[in-house]
Parts: C-alpha cells; sequence; structure tokens
C-alpha cells in the first residue's frame, strides 16, 4: 500500500472515530468573562478595533516588538519569551480575531488581506510607527504581508514556522473535520479534549513537554463563545493564492528577515522556510532540530537565543 494511501485511511480513519467519540458528549460554549476571570491579568488589556474587543498585553519599555500568534493558538504562545524580551523592549502580543479571549469578528472574514488590516489598524490605535514585528504559523503570514504591505514601519520581521506558500502534503485533521460538512456541523458542539490533545501531539516533537495545563488552557480557548464556528469559517476560506503575486510580495520585503524552523514540524515542512529564505532578499534561515511547528512554546530557551542574536544591532548592518 502506498504511503499517501495509508495517511489517507488513517486520516479517514481517525475522522470516523471522532464522530463516534463526538456523537454522545457535547460541550457548551465558555462565555467570555469566564475566560478573563482565569486568563487575563493585571497586563491584560482590551480595545476596539473594527468593532471587536481586542484582548492584548503590552509591557516593558524600549524600541516596540510585536508578537502575532498561529491558528488556534492565543497571546500566551508568547509567554516564554515575553518574559525576556520585556527586561529590554516594550513587547505587545495580542489574541487575533477568531481565537483566544479576543473572539470572533461580526463580518467572519478571516482571509490574510483582512487579518493585515485588522493589524494595522490596531497598531494605529497604540500609535505605534516603528517595531519589530514577530509570526508564527498564521501569525507570520499576517506578519510577512503586513512587512510588504507597510516596508516603513517594520524594523526587522521574524517568522516562526509561518504559512503562506503552497504546503504540498496532507492538511493536519482538525482542518479536514472543519471543512466536512457533518464533521464541522459536530465540531459546533462536540470539541473533545482528546482533539486539541492530539493537535499539541502534531505540533510538539517532544510529547513529555506538554502539560494538562497546556491541553486545558488551549481546550478552553477552542471553546470560547464564537471560536469554534469561526474556525469553521477560516477553513471555508480558499488560501489557494496567487503564487507568482505571492513570490513577488516576498521578494519586496526590505526588513531584515529571521525565518526560524523546528526540523520535526509536521504542520509546515522545513522546505517551506527554504523557498521563503531564496525569495525574501534579507533574510537568515535558522533550524531547531528538537523541535515541532512551535518552538517558542517547546525549547523558548534556544529559539530565544536564536531571535536575542539577530535583534542585536550589528546583524544585517
Amino acid at each position: 500500500m502506498k504511503k499517501d494511501t495509508k495517511i489517507k485511511f488513517a486520516t479517514y480513519g481517525f475522522l470516523f472515530f471522532m464522530i463516534l467519540a463526538m456523537a454522545s458528549i457535547t460541550y457548551r460554549d465558555i462565555p467570555v468573562e469566564n475566560l478573563k476571570k482565569e486568563y487575563a491579568n493585571e497586563q491584560s488589556k482590551f480595545r476596539d478595533v473594527h468593532e471587536i474587543q481586542v484582548h492584548y498585553r503590552d509591557e516593558g519599555k524600549g524600541f516596540p516588538i510585536v508578537l502575532i500568534h498561529g491558528t488556534a493558538s492565543s497571546l500566551h504562545t508568547w509567554d516564554a519569551w515575553t518574559n525576556q524580551l520585556k527586561k529590554t523592549n516594550r513587547v505587545i502580543r495580542l489574541d487575533l480575531p477568531g481565537f483566544g479571549i479576543t473572539g470572533p469578528n461580526k463580518d467572519a472574514d478571516y482571509s490574510i488581506d483582512a487579518y493585515t488590516r485588522f493589524l494595522h489598524s490596531f497598531l494605529q490605535k497604540l500609535q505605534l510607527t516603528k517595531f519589530h514585528i514577530v509570526g508564527s504559523s498564521l501569525g507570520g503570514n499576517i506578519a510577512w504581508n503586513y512587512a510588504a504591505e507597510y516596508p516603513a514601519n517594520v524594523e526587522k520581521l521574524i517568522l516562526v514556522a509561518s504559512s503562506g506558500l503552497p504546503t504540498y502534503k496532507p492538511q493536519p485533521a482538525i482542518f479536514k473535520m472543519a471543512k466536512t460538512p457533518l464533521l464541522r456541523s459536530l465540531f459546533l458542539y462536540v470539541t473533545p479534549r482528546i482533539l486539541i490533545s492530539k493537535n499539541l501531539k502534531e505540533v510538539y516533537a517532544d510529547d513529555t513537554k506538554i502539560s494538562n495545563e497546556l491541553v486545558t488552557r488551549y481546550h478552553k480557548m477552542a471553546l470560547r463563545v464564537g471560536n469554534r464556528q469561526a474556525f469553521i469559517d477560516r477553513a471555508k476560506i480558499d488560501f489557494r493564492v496567487d503564487a507568482k503575486k505571492q513570490r513577488d510580495k516576498l521578494k519586496s520585503i526590505q526588513a531584515p528577515t529571521l525565518l526560524l524552523w523546528g526540523l520535526q514540524d509536521l504542520w509546515i515542512p522545513v522546505d517551506n522556510g527554504k523557498r521563503m529564505d531564496v525569495l525574501i532578499p534579507n533574510s537568515k534561515f535558522v533550524t531547531i532540530s528538537n523541535s515541532g511547528h512551535v518552538p517558542m512554546e517547546e525549547n523558548p530557551k534556544e529559539s530565544f537565543k536564536i531571535l536575542e542574536s539577530f535583534l542585536e544591532p550589528s546583524v544585517f548592518q
């Protein structure tokens, strides 16, 4: 049996199992006020942008650095990096629309163009005109599109396993689920903890680093009122792009760029980082051997040293 066929059967088997498992258990939405009590803190702030109450944190002093998380994540993904960065920098991180405490937007537009416009409006409200910008996965896609659209604002660009180029491999099961009519209907009411745990095991190379607390936080954020519908709305979007337009956009990026990838990334392969490195004029490509898709969570010390070195004034000068 061919490898692709085996993968297909395994995926469908998992989806069938999920149908059976989810049919008997329902998970209610969690009110946003409950999540605020548990996961917002004294650094948390809220600001209306595009009729969305955005949850963000603004910490430290110094040159600003903006951190943008990936799909199904939240600003908490940057906790370890923020604890170090805020010693020398002003650090701004947020829950993107559709995720975390921020929750869905009213028009259900989760395209990259919409996210880029949203980010620009958010940063304008904070009166930020020059900063470093860091993005992971989906957040990386938003970050490099922002850097291409607003080059004067971005001092340095850091992309962690960024999406945005075609990926020639099967999609993770959770994305297939959100695109399958029957399964996505179930997903609105049944989102078992085991599904969140499975996703984390896919994005971490070392499963022993996945704590119960981590799974619980990701699970509760997924159950925030409106977030499951937002995930489905995002899955419906056709993310196929004009390849030439995307290549030209990447080639236009002026900011010095760090491309950081885990060698064991199962969601966005290392080859995508290599392809970006060829396209972006002033880039540096670095890998971490013992990391998956979220090195800032899984290998915070090792990945931060790479970031810290890149942010040194001498780099690319």
